[in-house]
């Protein structure tokens, strides 16, 4: 049997890169998959559509996770077409980049409002979600919440001030949230990708220069794929992973090694 059949997962960010990966890996074990987006209307289509024309079941809504009415509207739709929700891959996110004396507040709100607060926001609900459930004393899992964080969460990141931040304290309220909600068989994990090759990127690994410098960061001397965050996303979500929580899950094929280290120091 597939190890989701019957889930119900919701991937914030999921129409493009690593969220859309993931979501085809969670319908391939047999979720039921909400697509949240919030600019990519067509690809979202298109990805719901595909999911559906393979007899998986994905519905999609639009919604600004940093917006507290929104991300209620999401939850009570998501009530309303599948009952009940079992996942949360909080994977939305964005970068606006400067330099730390240039950065002006609204860099580190629209930044932090997605990466830190949106990811609040829907954590919270999905935990309410889960505490609808009635389960018996020895089921393992009620619900679970799994961020994507960024290995920079524990890497500075000079000129992205605003994202390491968000990123760490994703980390930290993950840890917490953890703690609080374990009694309640609620799990909660992180999975913390490293430099992974996306179309969002694609020109750093076709310029040759810029790809050496990436590629100096990573002992595996290659980059990650988004179906190898899924694979990790989609191990955490399973039965298989039912007695880990407040665990990040690196997968950076070494980043966090410190690489450059390998060629002295």
């Amino acid at each position: 049997m597939k190890s989701l059949t019957g889930k119900t997962v919701l991937v914030t960010g999921g129409a493009t890169g690593i969220g859309k990966s993931i979501v085809e890996k969670m319908a391939a074990e047999g979720a039921n998959v909400v697509i949240n987006y919030i600019t990519h209307e067509k690809e979202s289509a298109e990805l719901v559509d595909q999911i559906n024309a393979n007899k998986g079941k994905a519905k999609r809504f639009k919604a600004d996770i940093s917006n507290e009415k929104q991300v209620e509207e999401m939850y009570a739709f998501i009530e309303k077409e599948f009952g009940v929700l079992d996942v949360l891959v909080n994977n939305a996110g964005m970068q606006k980049d400067k330099e730390f004396l240039k950065m002006e507040l609204d860099d580190w709100h629209k930044v932090t409002s997605v990466d830190l607060a949106g990811h609040f926001l829907c954590s919270r609900e999905a935990g309410k979600a889960f505490m609808k459930k009635d389960i018996k004393k020895d089921e393992s899992t009620r619900g679970v919440i799994i961020f994507i964080t960024s290995v920079h969460q524990i890497i500075p990141w000079s000129g992205h001030a605003n994202y390491t931040a968000a990123k760490g304290g994703a980390a930290m309220l993950m840890k917490t949230i953890a703690q609080e909600l374990a009694p309640n068989h609620i799990r909660v994990n992180a999975v913390a990708p490293g430099a992974v090759r996306t179309p969002i990127n694609e020109e750093n690994f076709e310029d040759e220069k810029k790809k050496q410098q990436i590629l100096r960061k990573i002992p595996f001397d290659r980059p990650g794929k988004p179906e190898e965050i899924a694979s990790a996303v989609a191990f955490l979500a399973s039965d298989e992973a039912s007695y880990i929580t407040g665990t990040t899950l690196y997968v950076d094929g070494g980043m966090t090694l410190y690489a450059d280290f390998a060629h002295g120091g």
